[in-house]
């Protein structure tokens, strides 16, 4: 595998003018880098790391090299995982840059301080880099169009960039980027105020349909993921640890391991018994994957399984009921008097919603290749979260960070799991007592059995009406999952990742007489982040239960809900957490998503119907249309998913955005259908694929609309938002079809027959 060669930026860097002048004599290229704690003049400066040559060609430690050859080289710094990253950021940069796509090779950086933050997660890369890139990409073409000028001494004004080559209008003389790199490379940063950015009217690239710049490789099969790595004398690990979630290895039989074909070591590994860092285990280290496969159908450990193995989903849904017959015990938001508004209600509606478990099943299982050498380790990852990776091993190995290299390669899957680094310090820590360098690989089973799984959840909610069908009251008991962590010296339950309710989430700052309250309840599970966060559950909840309100006022479930968001433009957030929330945004989306699905315009018979539901997520504003037909047997098929977005002012790649919302129904809809993981003994029952399903093509909707309303709003990651109205609105429109509500996950588990 070849690699940008990276190494840390001192923090005061040297003499700009001097490395300026070096840049063009090493290889008289263009090299722009800059730290992304804010785009000034002042640190839109070349900061080189370490520099290499071929031929006249030279290649910094930086974003944007250009070649003597007219060839422009872009970094693409952020974990790719399937999201497009790789693809549209360096767009950015290419559009203000005015040069040819055709001229552009993107590589994949490596962590390295010089390039900022490098998680790929919340769908936050595209919003945290758009407005820098756009600035970085402008910078360099404004001086490719000074050395233009000073090259024919002309004025500055008179000379304008274009199709990689600055062009002299009245004389129709030009000059290509390659040609005027070594000049460019002598000249000063100019100051902001002199860097004007283009108007996006005139934009080439940006917005139109590019497809993946590693498409080629994917389908031909080229090394590109981190299970692809391949390293000179390169051995195999496999790592076993307890299938109850926390046990201790007592004993295993080494010395008959070490003896099988192949094996070269197996040994105990104490771990540090953190959910989410190194847990004990055995490794067993061989000549090839098979072999260490192989090796490990025959190990056999005698385990302390924790008290953890006292725990199972049955026991978690029968303390959930305990606790819902008592006050909550974290108060998140009480407005009004919800004791009042309930007891003077034309109508209540009183429902219990559940949803289990799950796995992020990537079709990449979790891998990670690590060397040891001359106390210095260099790792190989596909990761969504560099920087934790290095952290974790620095912190559970006891090496200074600057002795960690990793590099970041493509991930087969992510949707959270990756942000998480347990996988990378198990490695690691394999490769400490290996004298070569060593791949660790998960096997679909430790994927499934060793997760950091999506929070399970119990919601018991009550909802009441006046006599004009408004919604007036909201209470919603939220009974969720917490693992017990020590923070500042303390013993604290802490929500697992996506499972910790805000007292802002709709409708809570709508409804003028609400109760949110939420009671944590204790279990050794380990959860982290899956594919929108909380709220792809938290919208299959609360806008399932608007529709039952709306149908329980014999309303329509549009207007209902455009009446609760009211006229008010923006609501600002409230507490800690809270963000404010563009109501004008979102009626738009919901008001366009129903002209584009024909909402209420069709009339539909008897086991065919419409749902409709929104969420803001991740900046995101989503509606979404689904159209569904039940058989009388209870056969479902999704026909057709509409969905309007409201991401900001600048669709990036419109093959790319177009490809994440089809990503996000596909994803819901399997999520919804067949997601499920059953705890028993402490342990995953689940094994793979054949009783963990996933969609298949008979199961997906055969028609996705897909719609985008720009507004003059900052630019943002669609990589989540999509994701969480899917499930309301099929559950929705199921509710349309048979009058059957759905209020516990997955589908797989409810009765849709009707007669």
């Amino acid at each position: 595998m070849k690699h940008l060669d990276q190494t840390a930026v001192p923090a005061n860097g040297p003499d700009r003018r001097a490395f300026l002048r070096q840049t063009a004599v090493g290889g008289g290229g263009l090299v722009l880098g800059f730290y992304l704690q804010g785009a000034t003049a002042q640190n839109l400066i070349a900061k080189p790391a370490r520099a290499s040559t071929s031929g006249s060609e030279f290649r910094p430690n930086a974003f944007i090299t250009i070649s003597p050859e007219g060839v422009v080289t872009l970094v693409s710094k952020q974990p790719e995982i399937g999201q497009g990253i790789k693809t549209s950021l360096p767009m950015v940069i290419a559009e203000e840059l005015e040069v040819d796509w055709k001229d552009v090779r993107i590589v994949q950086g490596d962590l390295n301080p010089a390039y900022g933050g490098q998680s790929a997660g919340g769908s936050t890369s595209t919003p945290n880099n758009y407005n820098h890139f756009l600035r970085l990409g402008a910078t360099a073409r404004t001086m490719l169009v000074q050395a233009a000028a000073q090259t024919w001494n002309l004025p500055l004004a008179e000379c304008v960039a274009a199709n990689s080559a600055v062009h002299h209008l009245p004389s129709k003389r030009s000059l290509s980027y390659g040609a005027l790199a070594a000049k460019a490379a002598t000249l000063d940063v100019p100051p902001e105020a002199q860097v004007k950015l283009k108007d996006a009217k005139d934009y080439k690239l940006l917005g139109q349909r590019i497809g993946g710049v590693d498409n080629r490789a994917i389908v031909t099969g080229a090394p590109l993921f981190g299970i692809d790595v391949r390293l000179p004398g390169m051995l195999y690990a496999v790592y076993e640890k307890c299938p109850a979630f926390g046990g201790k290895v007592i004993s295993a039989n080494l010395a008959a391991i070490k003896a099988l074909p192949g094996v070269r070591d197996a040994f105990v590994i104490e771990g540090t018994n953190n959910l989410n860092g190194l847990m004990p285990g055995v490794a067993i280290v061989a000549e090839s994957t098979w072999a260490a496969f192989s090796a490990r159908r025959q190990l056999k450990v005698n385990w302390d399984e924790g008290s953890v193995a006292n725990e199972s989903w049955d026991g978690f849904v029968a303390q959930a009921q305990a606790l819902s017959k008592k006050q909550g015990s974290v108060p998140l938001r009480k407005d009004g008097d919800p004791a009042a508004a309930f007891a003077t209600a034309a109508k209540t509606v009183t429902a219990a919603y559940s949803y289990p478990f799950i796995s992020h099943a990537s079709i990449e299982p979790q891998n990670c290749t690590a060397w040891f050498k001359d106390g210095t380790v260099e790792i190989w990852a596909p990761t969504q979260n560099p920087a934790a990776g290095q952290n974790l091993v620095a912190s559970t190995l006891g090496l200074a960070k600057e002795k960690i290299t990793l590099h970041i390669t493509r991930s087969g899957g992510g949707f959270g799991r990756r942000l998480s680094a347990d996988y990378i310090v198990e490695a690691a820590a394999i490769a400490q007592r290996v004298a070569a360098p060593v791949k660790l690989t998960w096997s679909r089973e430790d994927d499934l059995r060793h997760d950091h799984y999506r929070a399970g959840g119990f919601h018991f909610l009550r909802g009441a009406l006046d006599a004009k069908g408004r919604l007036t009251a909201w209470h919603n008991h939220f009974v969720t999952f917490a693992n017990r962590v020590l923070r500042d010296g303390q013993s604290v339950l802490q929500p697992g990742s996506g499972a910790s309710l805000s007292g802002d989430e709709f409708p809570g700052r709508w409804v003028a007489n609400c109760l949110l309250e939420q009671t944590p309840m204790e279990c050794g599970i380990p959860m982290g982040p899956w594919r929108a966060p909380g709220s792809n559950v938290f919208a299959w909840v609360f806008h399932s239960f608007i529709d039952e309100m709306a149908h329980a006022a014999g309303r329509d479930p549009l207007e209902f809900r455009l009446e609760i968001l009211g006229n008010k433009d923006v609501l600002p957030g409230s507490g800690e957490r809270g963000v404010p929330y563009n109501v004008g945004r979102m009626r738009n989306v919901l008001k366009e998503v129903a002209l584009k699905a024909e909402w209420g315009r069709k009339k539909l018979p008897r086991g065919q119907g419409q749902g409709i539901a929104f969420h803001f997520s991740h900046r995101g504003y989503i509606a979404e249309v689904a159209e569904v037909t039940v058989s009388k047997a209870g056969e479902l098929k999704v026909d057709r998913v509409v969905v309007v977005s409201d991401i900001g002012a600048q669709i990036v790649n419109l093959s790319g955005a177009e490809n994440q919302v089809h990503g996000s129904v596909i994803d819901g809809l399997g999520t919804l259908m067949f997601a499920e993981l059953d705890i028993q003994r402490g342990r995953v029952v689940q094994r793979n694929f054949t009783d963990y399903p996933m969609l298949g093509i008979a199961d997906a909707p055969p028609r996705i609309d897909v719609h985008f309303l720009k507004t003059n709003e900052p630019v943002t990651g669609l990589g989540e938002p999509a994701l969480p109205p899917l499930a309301p609105a099929v559950c929705n429109a199921i509710f349309a079809a048979t009058g059957k509500r759905v209020r516990q996950l997955p589908l797989s588990r409810a009765d849709l027959s009707w007669s």
